[in-house]
């Protein structure tokens, strides 16, 4: 069957027609049968009528088909042609028609006899559930439209809308003529009309036609359902779809980032005076009037339209954001009434004048005046560094009372119009308290009340954990000092200066001490989200966009807004340091501010150490994360990371020579991982986030009690940047020798054998940690770097792997882990071991085991004598291999 065919509708039937009328027919109808039901005199009984299946042509050879109506219990038969069937028009029987071709001849004829036809996914569908066959007036052949009410708009093409309206009806949808309610989904081939703008206002879904065809072929898919989000947005209307954009008053990145957005949106971009433009987007802060007429087609709108647009992820209404002359109402309104014929009267003259002089000054008056820079009237306060334009408290200028200040109070008293120094500074506290309080309240009700709201029109902007991760516990901050805030306006409208400033900071200093950790910890990993989002999603880029454009923003973005915690403690300690160097002595608040700065101290040092316990704790998950069979127990409270190196192993014993290695060293002890030859796939976390794979493999993790000797190789032509560890595992009895060489500049070599010496030191209680270096020759321990880098080499490397590879794979003569385990036992019996010391052996080493039976030296076992007691003796090396 041709999907994309065109599909012969029932003759004598409006498939353009509103199917509610249909449907509410059909409920009239059921409802008269079930009143006369009702009525019927209980003895008389119905006639009861079967329900039987006819399996059409091809439906009879499918066995699912078969084993499907056997579930539901319905008596089927097979035709091939409908004249076989002679009693099809029984009234014994319900008949249903399983037709799988729904452009066959034999379902066009069954169409105009008027009869129930369905396709194998209904019969499918209802095995699956357990339910009835449906009763459906119009041949339904899968039920992925089921309950779904569908509204067209845009369609000229007679043909092309009764092709779509056919395919809803075959997969169960319903039509309505008209937009209510109860539409579900928009089918859009315009972005303009009456219904396209309610239902952007109305939050429904507007997808393209091609929606509609795609699910059809998907229409044997018995768990397909066309509402699926994942799905439907593949095909949904994009916001500038039809739109032909141009951009005014923008700088070169702005506008470079708003034509790419544009394209992404589904829309073009042309330059300013095309006559194809449809839409003007005005940047009105910069742009006074158009250096152009715009035609009459032309929608000339401000950047919170095409900001707005992608936000909502439809297509916003022009009406409200229209460009207009930055004239206020007031001013135009002034000079529409001095347009107006008037007669020639002079009170009416002159109340017109004293109204235009009355509106000028009130147009000229800003509430938010321009404040000079912080920095020119503070510059030794971090404190006032907090201060924004456009708020309330800035419009005070320096050395006047606030307004807040003068209220008239019962304890009041008139205050002299000369200040103390310590009012003025007092004065600063309360005004970048405020201030600070201000742009709190600005980021939770501009930016997170509106992301968290439910029922955002295009769903969810962000999700849960990532507003919760940026905004973190900015709510409780300010739940704090707007009670600060109270206090301070309090003292200062009762002003005396016997007043305690440090008793208000004492008072709260525990609740600071709850709330301002866990958002400085996580203040990176927030402004990392939002990089992330604002790159990865436009709809949160656009959010940022409109909220940060106005005037409560201060043009200042979310990132710096939220950076105020972090510099809020420090500043008010700088503020109280200045207080109190204006505080007499004999003022008993000179003593109190001194335990409130100690407190700010004290909860700064707590943040400070609680971020850095967090980094360690972020490292380690870090490590535990890249390194894949990382032993669970590497976490632990006193355990932190110090130093991770990258190098080469220059030996066989932990890998193979030529390797790449990774050194973690830790506080105890040190963590040893080669490169994965083959990196498997990305974790995904239940909430979304992808992690990287894991890029290396664990080999060992060594206590550094274990490590005996550290050597630092000298430096040849032949041997550069090599060291080597002289260690001794608890099951060996000989020392092994692990060589490497470095391959980063930083740290250097010695810098790097001062630190491992330093920690192993410290974890054997030496005081002597340069006693662990021993310098040796390259020869000494038949360590070189020279073929390290060459192609010889890695080819080599990589013979070597395969030949492993191969053996292991058509090996047939494999020891059982039980035999291999009872040898080992018995082989250290005769050596006087322990059994359970054997045993230990087996499981702790994972390299001596086969060594031990072979019953010859392995190159990793090392015989290192006494010479090494003296710097100047040589080490020697066991060159003897396992066969």
């Amino acid at each position: 069957m041709a999907d994309n065919s065109t599909l012969v509708s029932e003759t004598g039937r409006s498939l353009l027609a509103d199917s509610s009328v249909l449907d509410s027919k059909i409920i009239e109808t059921s409802k008269e049968n079930v009143f006369r039901a009702a009525v019927l005199d209980v003895d008389e009984e119905m006639p009861q009528i079967e329900t039987r299946v006819v399996l059409v042509q091809e439906a009879g050879k499918r066995e699912e088909l078969l084993k499907a109506l056997e579930e539901i219990k319905v008596p089927y038969i097979k035709t091939d042609t409908i004249e076989e069937l002679g009693d099809a028009d029984s009234p014994e029987f319900e008949t249903i028609f399983v037709v799988s071709d729904f452009q066959a001849p034999i379902f066009t004829n069954l169409c105009k006899a008027d009869c129930r036809v369905i396709g194998p996914p209904v019969v499918l569908h209802c095995a699956q559930k357990g339910e009835a066959l449906p009763f459906s007036c119009r041949p339904l052949y899968c039920a992925s439209m089921l309950n779904l009410v569908l509204c067209f708009t845009g369609f000229r093409k007679k043909d092309e809308l009764v092709k779509l309206v056919t395919l809803v009806h075959h997969m169960g949808g319903i039509i309505r003529r008209d937009f209510s309610s109860k539409v579900t989904h928009l089918v859009a081939n315009s972005t303009h009309g009456d219904k396209f703008r309610i239902a952007v206002s109305l939050g429904i879904p507007i997808v393209k036609a091609e929606w509609i065809y795609k699910a059809w072929e998907k229409r044997n898919e018995i768990d397909f359902c066309a509402a699926d989000d994942d799905f439907r947005n593949q095909f949904k209307v994009p916001p500038f779809q039809d739109c032909m954009l141009s951009f005014l008053g923008f700088s070169d990145d702005e506008k470079a980032n708003m034509e790419e957005m544009t394209e992404m949106q589904g829309g073009h971009y042309l330059p300013v005076g095309d006559e194809r433009c449809t839409h003007l987007v005005v940047e009105e802060s910069t742009v006074k009037d158009l250096p152009f007429e715009p035609l009459k087609k032309l929608y000339v709108v401000k950047q919170e339209w095409f900001w707005g647009s992608i936000q909502m992820d439809a297509r916003a209404g022009e009406s409200m954001y229209l460009f207009e002359k930055s004239e206020s109402p007031d001013f135009k309104k002034s000079v529409s009434l001095l347009s107006l014929s008037t007669p020639n009267s002079n009170r009416k003259r002159r109340r017109l004048k004293e109204t235009l002089a009355q509106l000028t000054r009130e147009t000229d008056m800003s509430p938010f005046p321009p404040r000079k820079r912080p920095s020119a009237e503070h510059s030794l306060s971090l404190g006032s560094l907090l201060d924004i334009s456009n708020t309330p408290e800035s419009s005070t200028a320096n050395g006047e009372t606030p307004k807040s200040c003068t209220r008239p109070s019962k304890n009041s008293t008139p205050l002299p119009l000369k200040q103390s120094a310590r009012w003025q500074v007092a004065k600063e506290l309360y005004q970048t308290e405020s201030n600070y309080v201000d742009i709190l309240t600005t980021i939770i009700q501009l930016f997170q009340v509106p992301l968290e709201k439910e029922g955002q029109l295009g769903g969810p902007i962000l999700a849960q954990e990532e507003i919760k991760t940026i905004f973190g516990s900015i709510p409780d901050i300010l739940d704090v000092h707007t009670k600060i805030k109270e206090d301070l306006e309090d003292l200062m409208i009762n002003w005396t200066e016997s007043k305690s400033i440090g008793d208000i900071i004492l008072k709260y200093s525990k609740d600071l001490l709850k709330t301002y950790p866990p958002f400085v910890n996580f203040f990176e990993m927030s402004k990392e989200t939002i990089t992330r989002c604002e790159k990865q999603k436009p709809r949160f880029h656009a959010f940022l966009k409109i909220n940060q454009a106005k005037p409560e923003c201060g043009r200042q973005s979310l990132a710096e807004l939220l950076i105020r915690p972090v510099q809020r403690l420090p500043s008010v300690a700088l503020l109280l340091n200045d207080i109190k160097k204006h505080t007499a002595e004999e003022n008993p608040d000179k003593v109190t501010l001194e335990r409130a700065i100690e407190s700010l101290k004290e909860v700064m040092t707590h943040i400070n150490e609680d971020k850095r316990k967090t980094e360690a704790q972020r490292q380690f998950f870090d490590v535990v994360y890249e390194v894949d069979g990382c032993p669970a127990n590497l976490l632990s409270s006193h355990r932190s990371l110090v130093q991770r190196l990258e190098t080469v192993a220059l030996g066989d014993d932990l890998c193979d020579r030529g390797e790449q290695v990774t050194l973690f060293l830790f506080n105890d002890c040190l963590e040893i991982a080669r490169k994965r030859h083959k990196v498997i796939g990305a974790f995904k976390s239940p909430h979304g986030h992808t992690r990287p794979p894991a890029s290396l493999k664990h080999v060992v993790l060594m206590p550094l009690s274990q490590i005996k000797k550290v050597l630092d190789i000298r430096e040849t032509e032949d041997c550069q940047k090599a060291f080597a560890l002289v260690v001794r595992p608890p099951t060996e009895l000989n020392n092994k020798l692990l060589s490497f060489q470095m391959t980063t500049e930083d740290p250097c070599k010695e810098d790097w054998l001062k630190m491992l010496c330093r920690h192993v030191a410290n974890t054997i209680c030496k005081a002597d940690a340069e006693n662990l270096i021993y310098v040796a020759d390259p020869d000494s321990v038949e360590v070189n770097t020279k073929d390290m880098d060459s192609t010889l080499s890695r080819a080599s490397r990589a013979i070597k792997k395969t030949s492993k590879k191969v053996t292991r794979a058509f090996s047939f003569s494999k020891t059982p882990k039980r035999a291999l385990r009872r040898a080992l036992m018995s082989h250290s019996a005769t050596e006087g071991r322990s059994p359970s010391s054997a045993t230990e052996g087996y499981i702790g080493s994972r390299m001596s085991s086969t060594s031990s039976l072979a019953g010859v030296p392995s190159p990793s076992l090392v015989s290192l004598p006494s010479i090494f007691e003296r710097r100047s003796h040589t080490l020697s090396r066991s060159t003897t291999h396992l066969i």
